[in-house]
């Protein structure tokens, strides 16, 4: 178990971190990617570099960890950097009925999700596609794509509490700039607990800055 998923899965109970300013270390997630999570005072970095790497930029939990130059060090000039999401739970409710989908293998959002979970599973309608898979840390991770409006977004958001276990926390990430997904999942249960950002880094930027 990644030592952040205790944390999210505390969060998600209302339990945070201390509002210190501090940056904590974690090692970097098994399938080779780092993240930033931040959440109000704190924020843990899950990298292969650790704070000494990152000193010189002074990353602190108070939102200079989020600063370009400290995600640019992670990544190097040639690895991959994702959009800042707003890091949303709730809680499963079960008795979900949407059928699992198998003929949306080359789906671009079952392809993205597949980049970036585990044992990604697929479900859809005519509204849409939900997919539910073990994402950052290993948490139950969710993300949907509609066919159609803002309530088309909604009834598969709560199709995809439906297909979670009862009181099992689902996760999902939401770019704030999105602001009809960021309303859709707000409106469904929903809450805002920090923010992420997964980092993909060039294999090179290890041996460059002396990591082994």
């Amino acid at each position: 178990m990644h030592p952040l998923l205790p944390v999210l899965i505390a969060a998600a109970d209302g339990s945070f971190p201390p509002v210190d300013g501090n940056v904590t270390y974690l090692p970097a997630h098994d399938d080779g990617l780092e993240s930033i999570v931040s959440f109000t005072g704190h924020a843990y970095v899950s990298s292969r570099l650790d704070g000494e790497h990152l000193a010189d930029l002074k990353p602190d939990g108070l939102g200079a960890v989020l600063n370009p130059e400290v995600q640019l060090r992670m990544a190097g000039p040639d690895g991959t950097i994702g959009v800042v999401d707003v890091t949303m739970v709730a809680r499963g409710v079960g008795g979900g009925t949407l059928p699992r989908r198998h003929d949306l293998d080359d789906h671009p959002r079952v392809r993205y999700a597949r980049s970036l979970r585990r044992s990604v599973a697929v479900y859809g309608s005519n509204q849409g596609l939900v997919t539910i898979g073990l994402g950052l840390a290993g948490r139950s991770e969710m993300s949907i794509e509609t066919s159609g409006d803002g309530a088309h977004g909604r009834a598969l958001i709560q199709e995809a509490l439906k297909l979670s276990p009862p009181g099992e926390p689902l996760f999902a990430a939401v770019s704030p700039g999105n602001a009809r997904s960021l309303r859709a999942f707000l409106a469904c249960g929903f809450t805002p607990i920090g923010s992420e950002v997964i980092i993909r880094p060039e294999s090179d930027r290890l041996g460059a800055v002396g990591v082994q």
